[in-house]
């Protein structure tokens, strides 16, 4: 049994929320410098460039790449070979703390969905664990601003729906978001499984790699058809017009009941946050 202390646990936290806020994923920087180079608007191509200079100016200096700095989602694989020294929660949680303040990060957590007095560290982090083999800890951490998370949503849709209902919910939800998520954006979706089943795998979607391919033939044509519908809409870069509203559209997909369709959309802002570490 391999043990993991706390502190190790916090430490390595507080450095990936400091990341996350301050670089832009590789994969997603080169979808964007691929857009600025293909886009059909003029002003579409100024503002991608805009974005690439401020990932350029904020890696430098060491700010955020964007002044929401979100909620911090947290996946955590846990090999069952692993024991914890303390509290996986609490630990994650002082991570999250000491790295928001390290880093000069905005706190964005209030206490109580109603009563609405900021926790001042953005305490406590949304965490999702997974037990899986090994003796290593896998963590995730996404930082979820508000803008793109609150354009999200699941349905229960008819399994007689089929792929055309899903593509005419996703066009819908994207349209009606509009310039709200800070487009170009990423839209991860979740099909099957259950009410929050669904939630969960959209958000997770929004991990993978943009450039990868669904090993799902029939998910990986809905992925590329649903994205090249998407850039039709015609809303483009931060909503100002243009043939880039989308870098990408991940489908993850789970099992579900005879008479259930659930569909998630979890839309990202172009600011796709998430870093990860292998203890």
């Amino acid at each position: 049994m391999r043990k993991i202390s706390s502190v190790e646990i916090s430490e390595a936290i507080a450095g990936l929320v400091k990341e996350a806020n301050y670089f832009l994923p590789e994969d997603v920087l080169k979808v964007i410098e691929k857009s600025a180079r293909e886009e059909e608007s003029a002003v579409g191509r100024e503002i991608l460039q805009q974005i690439l200079l401020n990932n350029r100016i904020a890696g430098e200096e060491r700010v955020a790449v964007c002044q929401d700095t979100g909620i911090v989602v947290v996946f955590a694989e846990l090999g069952n070979e692993v024991f914890i020294e303390g509290d996986l929660y609490e630990a994650i949680n002082a991570g999250v703390r000491k790295g928001y303040k390290e880093g000069y990060l905005r706190t964005s957590v209030v206490d109580h969905p109603l009563r609405r007095v900021n926790t001042g560290d953005n305490t406590p982090a949304v965490v999702h664990l997974k037990l899986v083999p090994g003796d290593k800890l896998r963590l995730i951490v996404a930082p979820k601003g508000a803008g793109s998370e609150n354009m999200s949503i699941v349905k229960m849709l008819k399994p007689a729906d089929g792929k055309e209902g899903i593509r005419k919910f996703v066009l819908q939800t994207v349209m009606e978001a509009g310039a709200n998520p800070c487009p170009p954006i990423v839209v991860g979706i979740g099909l099957g499984g259950s009410f929050e089943k669904a939630a969960l795998l959209a958000k997770e979607a929004l991990l993978r790699p943009l450039d990868d391919s669904n090993p799902d033939p029939v998910i990986a044509e809905m992925e590329k058809s649903l994205l090249a519908d998407i850039n039709k809409l015609g809303i483009g870069p931060q909503g100002l017009g243009g043939s880039t509203t989308a870098l990408a559209v991940k489908i993850n997909t789970f099992p579900c009941h005879i008479a259930s369709l659930p569909v998630a959309i979890n839309i990202n802002c172009h600011v796709a946050r998430h870093k990860e570490v292998i203890i």
